[in-house]
C-alpha cells in the first residue's frame, strides 16, 4: 500500500469493499450464479441472448420465405436499427423484432421466478431494470412483457425501468457507497463504472442542498473508453482509466468544485472485502484480474494518492449492486426490491431497507 493509502488507514475508520451495509440499505444478494444444463442462468437474458433470438428467427423464417431483414447480419444491428424495425407494425420486420422479444421475455421472465425462489429474494416486490438493454425500445416492451409474464404465473412483481440513463446510473449510485462523513463540506464526488464493453468514469454533483436523499445527484461530466474497440491488456487499461479521472480532476478544479477524496467504483464479479474480485471477473479487459497480486483499488489509489490535496479512498462493490443503487431514493418505501442489468452479462442484485 502506497504511504497516502497507508495515512488515509490511520486517520479513518477501514472501508470494506464489496459490503453488505451500507449507509441506507442492506445488500441481502448479488451476482448470483445459478445455473441449469445450458450453464449460467443469466446468459440466457443478457444482450447476446436478445441478438441469438433475433438471429434464430431470422433462420427460421429463410426456411419457408424471404429474409424480412435482407442481408445485413444481426451483429450488424443497434439499438436504434432494431428500434426502428418496429415503428411499421403491419411490417413483417417488425413481425420477427416482437417474436424476439416474446422469446427473450419468457427466458427472463423464467429466470427471474427462479430467483424470487432463493432466500434472499424472497419478499421482493420491485425489480428495476437497468443496463445498456433498457434503453431502447425493443428493450421496454420485453420488460412489459416479462412483467405480464410472470404476473400471469402468480407472482406479485412490478418491473420497471431505470429511471436513469444506463450510462449514468452506473455512476449515480456511487453516492449510495459512501458514509456521510466523507461527503461533508463537498459538491461532487468521482465514480466510475467498469463494464465488458466499455468503462464511464464522471464526476457526480451531490446536490445535497436540494435533496438530502441523493435523489438530484446527476452526473456532470464523464468520459466513455469503449475498451473493447481496443482489446487492451489489463496494465494499460488501468492506465487508461487513471488518465480519464485524472482529466475529470482537472475540470472540476477549473469549475471549482469541491470534490470529496473519494472514487467510488462498480465493477463485474463477486468483490472481498479488501477490494480484490474473488470470481466473475472473465469479462474484464486485459483478464486475469481475479488475479491474488492484483487489486484494482490499490493500483489506483497508488496512482492517485491525492483528491484536492486529501488521501484518496477507493469503495468498490459489484457493477449491478452501483446501477441499483441508483434507484435508492424511489424505493424509499420498498421494503424488499431489486435489480438487474442486461448488458454483456445479467446483473443481479437484491436490496432491503436497513429498518426491516
Amino acid at each position: 500500500m502506497g504511504k497516502q493509502g497507508a495515512k488515509a488507514e490511520e486517520y479513518h475508520p477501514a472501508i470494506a469493499h464489496g459490503a453488505t451495509d451500507l449507509p441506507a440499505v442492506r445488500v441481502r444478494s448479488y451476482n448470483l450464479e445459478l445455473r441449469d444444463r445450458n450453464g449460467f442462468i443469466g446468459d440466457q437474458a443478457n444482450k447476446s441472448a436478445f441478438r441469438d433470438a433475433i438471429d434464430g428467427w431470422r433462420r427460421r423464417v429463410r426456411e419457408g420465405g424471404e429474409d424480412p431483414l435482407g442481408d445485413v447480419a444481426t451483429e450488424g444491428l443497434s439499438k436504434k436499427d432494431i428500434d426502428a424495425l418496429l415503428k411499421d407494425a403491419a411490417s413483417d420486420a417488425a413481425a420477427l423484432v416482437l417474436a424476439a422479444i416474446e422469446d427473450f421475455a419468457k427466458d427472463l421472465a423464467a429466470i427471474l421466478a427462479r430467483y424470487m425462489k432463493e432466500k434472499d429474494w424472497q419478499g421482493t416486490t420491485k425489480i428495476a431494470v437497468g443496463g445498456g438493454f433498457s434503453d431502447s425500445k425493443s428493450g421496454l416492451m420485453a420488460i412489459s412483457r416479462t412483467q405480464l409474464l410472470l404476473n400471469a404465473e402468480g407472482l406479485k412483481l412490478e418491473l420497471v425501468p431505470i429511471s436513469h440513463h444506463p450510462d449514468e446510473a452506473g455512476l449515480i449510485g456511487a453516492v449510495h457507497l459512501i458514509p456521510s462523513w466523507m461527503l461533508k463540506g463537498h459538491d461532487a464526488i468521482l465514480a466510475v463504472d467498469i463494464g465488458g464493453t466499455n468503462i464511464r468514469a464522471g464526476v457526480v454533483r451531490l446536490n445535497l442542498g436540494d435533496k438530502p436523499d441523493f435523489s438530484k445527484a446527476k452526473v456532470w461530466k464523464s468520459e466513455l473508453w469503449r475498451h473493447a474497440d481496443d482489446e487492451p491488456r489489463r496494465t494499460a487499461t488501468i492506465e487508461y482509466l487513471v488518465d480519464m479521472i485524472g482529466t475529470l480532476i482537472g475540470k472540476a478544479e477549473k469549475a471549482k468544485l469541491a470534490l470529496a477524496p473519494v472514487i467510488g467504483i462498480g465493477c463485474p464479479g463477486i468483490i472481498a472485502p479488501d477490494g480484490a474480485i474473488a470470481r466473475g471477473g472473465q469479462n474484464l479487459p486485459g483478464g486475469n484480474w481475479e488475479s491474488t497480486h492484483f487489486n484494482l483499488p490499490d493500483a489506483l489509489r497508488k496512482a492517485i494518492p491525492e483528491i484536492a490535496g486529501e488521501p484518496t479512498f477507493i469503495i468498490m462493490h459489484n457493477d449491478a449492486v452501483v446501477q441499483g443503487l441508483s434507484e435508492l431514493p424511489r424505493m424509499a418505501d420498498i421494503d424488499n426490491w431489486a435489480a438487474v442489468t442486461i448488458g454483456t452479462g445479467l446483473g443481479n442484485a437484491s436490496f432491503s431497507r436497513t429498518d426491516v
